[in-house]
């Protein structure tokens, strides 16, 4: 095994520190008694406290939860089909049109998608609000989506379906009970990955809502252009809880399954 040089211990030092100082301090912050952000006033958990009895940030959560679970669901469910179609059906007419289709949001920078579903709207009088920001994030989050479900897909055998075709299941049966086994993993990877995309956009979330659906990020970009509060730091430490917990929970399931299999 190989020694770590000493110009490459310092770098990873260095980008660690650069990295994770900050979020520890967050973290250190929002347990401080002073509503002053940078002067250490003691220890003290009254902002979890006030973070919870802020109706404004409850409600934002609120929206930003519901719409994150739409937008997976639906993206999940279109992208799917889109991957199923591109990497199954390889000539089609109009296949050149319907991959760029799909794909185009992957390149196309956040302002100009969410000014351009912002006029669209406007254009056939939509009122902007929840069901707008759900169509929005569904759209770009559905590109991510099909990305990884169709880099499973290609490792799949067509004839897994085909054998189960011949022994007299219909199409639509080896889809469910043969296809859609193998591929769940990266199904379940998609889903995830549209939700964490929903919850985490602010850009295109901004051009799209009205003023009866605010998400988290919107609330908190606000608030922080007036200065940051100990309110945020909180919200900022309870979503890395929730990060962690997940990640650790997902990474200990994932040992207990790979186990039975080694």
């Amino acid at each position: 095994m190989r020694r770590l040089s000493g110009f490459t211990l310092t770098a990873l030092t260095f980008g660690f520190a650069f990295l994770y100082i900050p979020i520890l301090l967050l973290i250190l912050y929002s347990f401080n008694e002073s509503r002053l952000v940078t002067v250490w006033g003691g220890f003290s958990l009254k902002w979890y406290g006030e973070l919870l009895r802020n109706e404004s940030y409850l409600r934002a959560a609120w929206v930003t939860l519901r719409v994150g679970l739409v937008t997976a669901t639906l993206a999940t469910f279109i992208a799917l089909f889109a991957a199923i179609t591109l990497v199954r059906r390889r000539r089609f007419f109009g296949r050149t049109l319907f991959t760029g289709m799909i794909y185009t949001p992957l390149v196309m920078p956040e302002v100009m998608m969410g000014l351009s579903l912002a006029l669209l709207f406007v254009s056939l009088g939509v009122d902007r609000g929840m069901v707008t920001i759900i169509l929005a994030h569904t759209t770009f989050a559905t590109a991510f989506a099909s990305v990884v479900i169709s880099s499973r897909l290609v490792d799949v055998d067509p004839s897994l379906e085909e054998a189960a075709m011949d022994l007299g299941c219909s199409p639509t049966l080896a889809f469910i009970k043969v296809l859609l086994p193998v591929i769940a993993p990266a199904v379940a990877a998609a889903w995830l990955l549209a939700f964490t995309l929903s919850l985490d956009d602010l850009v295109i979330a901004t051009f799209v809502a009205g003023p009866s659906a605010t998400t988290l990020p919107m609330k908190v970009f606000s608030q922080v252009r007036l200065g940051v509060t100990p309110e945020v730091n909180a919200l900022s430490t309870l979503l890395i809880a929730l990060v962690s917990v997940s990640v650790m929970t997902l990474a200990l399931v994932h040992k207990r399954v790979a186990r039975p299999m080694a």
